[in-house]
C-alpha cells in the first residue's frame, strides 16, 4: 500500500542518515560518500513528482565529505557548491560563505574574492531583505580580503621606503584598498556580535592613518556596549591599544580588571598583577594578591614560573613586613583543602626539581610559608638545593625556618 511504502521509505531514509553520521564520526569519507549518494538518489526516485529543495544536511554533509575525501579535488568541491547555490535560494548566501571559507583554506584568495563579489550582487525578490545579515557578512569578508590586499601593498611600500624609494602607484593602490576595506569592516562591527578579526583589522587601518580617536571609540564600543555579548578578547584588544598609546596605568588597570572578572586565568594576569604590585594604594596591592592566587587555581598555570615568582615575591614582602598577613590568610582559607595535593605534592617536587629549578625554588618558598617547614614540597626541594650546594636554596631554608611562626598564624 501507499502508506506502507511511505513508512518503509521513512525507515530506510533514517537508517541511511544514521550510516552517514557513523561514517563521518569514524572519518570514513569514502563510505560516507557512498551512503550520501544513495540517500540523494532515493529522494529523487521516491519524490520525483514533488519539488524537493536540497536540505542543509545534504550540502553541509556533502561539503564535509568532499573536503576530506582523498580522491576529491578543489574543482569538484567548487562544482558541488555551485550546484547547491542554484538549488537553494534560501541558503544561497550561506552556501556562498562556506564556499569562500574552503577557497581561503586552499589558498585561492582571488577566487574567494570573486565569489564574494558575485554573492554581493545577488538579488532574489524578498529573499534579499530576509538575508540582510548574511549579505552584511558577505560584504564584511570582502572587506577582510581588501584589508589583506592593503596589508600586502603596505609591506611593499615600507620595503621601498627603507631602500630610499617612493612608489606613488603602490601608495595610491594601497589607499584604494583602505577605503573599500574600511567601509565594509565599519558596517559589520556595528551589529552586536563577536567580530574579533574584523575589529582588529579595522583598528589596524585606523591606527596606520593616525585616526586614534576613532580606533579608541570602536574598541570602547566593542568592549563596553551591553548589546554585545561578553567577550574577553574585546578587553584584550582595548588593553593592547591603550598600552600602544602609552595611556596612564589607571586606564590599563581598568581594562584588565574587567578581563580578570571574565577570565581569571588569562595570560595577561601576569601584567595585571605586576601593575597592581607597583601601586602605592593598599587596595590595589591586595587585589594583586587575589589575582595571582586566582590564576594559579587553574591547571594551565601549575608550572608557570613567572606566576609563582609573582606570588613568592608578594608573599615574601608581606611576611618580612608582618603587615597584611590577613590577606594571605583570606586567600589560603579557601584553598588549604586542595592546593597541597594540587601544587605541593612530593611527586610534583621531584618533577619540578628535575625540569625547572627556578620554578621549584619559587614554589618551595610559597609552600614553606603556606604549609610550614614540614611541607613535603618544601622539604624535598630545599634538601635537593642544599645537597647541590646552591646558595639561594640554603637561604630559602633559613628564611622559611625563621618565619615558621607566620605559618602558624596563617593556618590558625
Amino acid at each position: 500500500s501507499s502508506n506502507e511504502h511511505k513508512l518503509n521509505f521513512k525507515k530506510s531514509k533514517e537508517a541511511c542518515l544514521s550510516f552517514i553520521q557513523d561514517a563521518l564520526l569514524q572519518k570514513e569519507w569514502k563510505r560516507a560518500a557512498e551512503f550520501l549518494t544513495c540517500y540523494i538518489e532515493s529522494l529523487e526516485k521516491d519524490y520525483s513528482r514533488e519539488h524537493i529543495g536540497p536540505s542543509e544536511m545534504i550540502w553541509r554533509t556533502g561539503a564535509e565529505i568532499l573536503w576530506h575525501h582523498s580522491q576529491s579535488s578543489m574543482k569538484e568541491f567548487s562544482c558541488f557548491m555551485e550546484q547547491m547555490k542554484t538549488l537553494g535560494v534560501k541558503r544561497y548566501l550561506k552556501v556562498c560563505l562556506e564556499h569562500v571559507f574552503h577557497l581561503l583554506c586552499n589558498g585561492q584568495i582571488d577566487e574567494a574574492y570573486q565569489n564574494l563579489s558575485l554573492a554581493e550582487s545577488w538579488r532574489f525578490g524578498e529573499q534579499t531583505a530576509i538575508q540582510d545579515k548574511e549579505m552584511k557578512l558577505i560584504q564584511a569578508y570582502r572587506g577582510l580580503l581588501d584589508y589583506y590586499s592593503w596589508f600586502k601593498q603596505k609591506s611593499i611600500l615600507l620595503e621601498h621606503s627603507e631602500d630610499g624609494f617612493s612608489d606613488s602607484a603602490v601608495e595610491q593602490e594601497m589607499h584604494g584598498y583602505f577605503r573599500k576595506a574600511a567601509v565594509n569592516l565599519k558596517e559589520i562591527i556595528k551589529i552586536p556580535g563577536v567580530w574579533d578579526i574584523f575589529v582588529k583589522c579595522y583598528v589596524d587601518l585606523l591606527e596606520f592613518y593616525g585616526d586614534h580617536n576613532e580606533a579608541r571609540q570602536v574598541l570602547n564600543e566593542y568592549a563596553y556596549n551591553s548589546k554585545f555579548p561578553a567577550n574577553p578578547n574585546a578587553h584584550v584588544y582595548l588593553y593592547q591599544f591603550l598600552k600602544r598609546q602609552r595611556e596612564p596605568k589607571k586606564s590599563l588597570i581598568s581594562a584588565l580588571k574587567i578581563l580578570h572578572d571574565i577570565v581569571p586565568s588569562h595570560e595577561l594576569m601576569i601584567d595585571f598583577n605586576t601593575m597592581l604590585q607597583k601601586s602605592k594604594k593598599r587596595k590595589k596591592r591586595r587585589l594583586g594578591l587575589e589575582v595571582i592566587f586566582a590564576a594559579l587555581d587553574y591547571a594551565g598555570w601549575k608550572e608557570n614560573a613567572k606566576a609563582w615568582s609573582c606570588l613568592a615575591r608578594q608573599v615574601k614582602q608581606i611576611v618580612i613586613s608582618e603587615k597584611h598577613l590577613d590577606w594571605i590568610k583570606q586567600e589560603w582559607n579557601s584553598r588549604k583543602d586542595w592546593w597541597p595535593a594540587f601544587h605541593f605534592s612530593r611527586y610534583l617536587a621531584k618533577r619540578n626539581w628535575q625540569e625547572n629549578k627556578s620554578l621549584s625554588y619559587e614554589k618551595a618558598l610559597v609552600a614553606g610559608i603556606l604549609l610550614g617547614k614540614g611541607c613535603k614540597y618544601f622539604k624535598y626541594v630545599s634538601h635537593q638545593g642544599c645537597k647541590a650546594q646552591l646558595k639561594r636554596f640554603r637561604m630559602l631554608k633559613k628564611f622559611v625556618n625563621r618565619h615558621n611562626p607566620v605559618y602558624l598564624r596563617i593556618s590558625g
